[in-house]
């Protein structure tokens, strides 16, 4: 199993004196801190308008990793599919596989606040279809050998093609996925899977349910089924004290970051997204005794090593790890990755191992 940095730069706190240009400095240095690590790769997310997070360009963050590293994966985590012209996002990422000689890892989803769609002026009432569409053109363009052309509902064009190409033929691409419909277009294009558990649990009883459905899903496809990822969130604890600091940390992310960004009332959420009431009303209810490995790692090292057992069984091949979640200082998220990795990869096998040796 590897092991990957994630962050989804959450910063909509009441009475946060953090400022959003301090906290992509850190978040940039903590991805160039997880190569030093030994880890797998760096996925960060795409947000505006501090509507949750504040790093809304993760390609040019990675394209600065990219230069200062020489091993880790790049990904995004993810892009935000239908706020980008697909020849744009394709052009974007192949240039980045090409300076980084072959490290990206794409991974696109439709998100899931409204409030990040309207001034683009884009539908997120459609913006099911608009994912499809914009997936199979971005993929579609980057391994053409000639001009190609499209018209089709959502995006209309002749005649192009893409330079650079990528190094990577293909390069690796991952969907975003917390609903059936997402899980069905990974396994109909070929793409990996993904995850939240939290959310995994919530739609489906968890991670090897999820498993199943995609598994399922490509062989009724026809075909290959992609890697498995899931995110966790990650705090470590030696004592009840800390442990309940943790607990009050994550459950402020869910009040403060999550529950405004999500659409989870009735009345707006357009039908591609019902499912995330029931996620709402979840999570408005939850308490710190509540936080189970279904969503969160959290105390010794080995209990973390025991629940990621679990998702390594579930056939699960990569777990990203958000450390620096709910104002978590910088130099603690550092001391925390450092001891993931001292403590907890080395149970499971993986590049890590052979980066350390």
């Amino acid at each position: 199993m590897e092991f990957g940095y994630f962050t989804l730069s959450d910063n909509h706190y009441e009475n946060n004196t953090r400022s959003s240009n301090q906290f992509v400095a850190d978040i940039t240095a903590e991805a160039l801190y997880a190569e030093e690590l030994g880890m797998h790769s760096a996925w960060i997310g795409e947000h505006h308008f501090n509507s949750l997070g504040v790093l809304s360009c993760p390609d040019l963050v990675l394209s600065y990793v990219a230069a200062n590293t020489k091993n880790i994966r790049l990904a995004p985590a993810v892009t935000v599919l239908p706020l980008h012209h697909p020849i744009r996002v394709a052009e974007q990422w192949a240039t980045l596989d090409l300076l980084s000689n072959g490290r990206v890892d794409f991974a696109c989803g439709r998100g899931y606040d409204q409030r990040e769609y309207l001034p683009f002026h884009v539908s997120f009432a459609d913006n099911q279809g608009i994912f499809e569409e914009g997936l199979e053109l971005v993929r579609r363009l980057w391994r053409a050998d000639g001009r190609i052309s499209h018209h089709g509902k959502h995006y209309s064009f002749d005649d192009v093609r893409i330079t650079p190409k990528p190094v990577q033929q293909p390069i690796p691409t991952y969907v975003g996925s917390f609903s059936k419909p997402s899980i069905e277009l990974a396994a109909r294009l070929g793409c990996g899977l993904i995850v939240a558990p939290f959310a995994a649990a919530i739609s489906y009883g968890g991670l090897k349910e999820v498993a199943d459905l995609y598994h399922e899903s490509c062989a009724r496809h026809g075909t290959r089924p992609g890697r498995l990822m899931c995110s966790y969130f990650a705090h470590f604890a030696d004592n009840k004290v800390e442990e309940d600091a943790q607990r009050a940390r994550q459950i402020r992310y869910y009040k403060e970051c999550v529950i405004p960004a999500f659409p989870g009332d009735p009345k707006t959420a357009p039908p591609s997204y019902r499912y995330f009431i029931g996620m709402v009303e979840r999570l408005q209810k939850v308490r710190p005794e509540d936080l189970t490995e279904n969503s969160v790692l959290i105390g010794s090292p080995a209990r973390m090593t025991d629940t990621l057992k679990k998702v390594e069984a579930a056939g699960f091949e990569e777990v990203i790890l958000y450390f620096n979640v709910g104002l978590k200082p910088h130099g603690q998220v550092k001391d925390e990755m450092a001891r993931f990795m001292a403590e907890v990869a080395p149970a499971f096998a993986g590049t890590h191992t052979e980066r350390a040796a």
